[in-house]
């Protein structure tokens, strides 16, 4: 089975943490991806740039308009994901518990089931 282990960020939060602290998730990070890559479970992961750096694209009246930046009031935003194939829910929640963003006060790490999954080649 399929999931994507979804990290949300909040800017607020990260930007509170030490420096120190900052530091140990990135680094655990490292060894996520080093546990999933043996384990065999990994297919792919992506971290995002900050939310102040994206774009937003509407189509109004079949005329583009782009806007900077975050567009939506929120809290947290997408900070990035790991798509990883397990065995069962269970072990997808157990591998949510080690991505190190889901031991920072406020955060946490959404694990949701991938229906279809395609490719360039599809």
């Amino acid at each position: 089975m399929k999931f994507l282990l979804i990290m949300h960020t909040n800017p607020r939060i990260w930007d509170a943490l030490t420096e120190e602290e900052r530091n140990e998730v990135m680094q655990g990070h490292g060894a996520f991806m080093e546990t999933i890559k043996k384990s065999g479970e990994t297919i792919s992961t992506t971290a995002l740039a900050d939310p102040s750096q994206r774009a937003v694209v509407k189509v109004r009246g079949g005329v583009p308009a782009v806007t900077d930046g975050p567009y939506l009031e929120a809290k947290e935003y997408l900070g990035g994901y790991y798509l990883v194939e397990c065995d069962s829910r269970e072990r997808a929640l157990e591998l949510a518990a080690l991505i190190p963003d889901a031991g920072v006060e406020g955060l946490g790490i959404e694990v949701r089931p991938v229906v279809y999954a395609g490719t360039a080649d599809d």
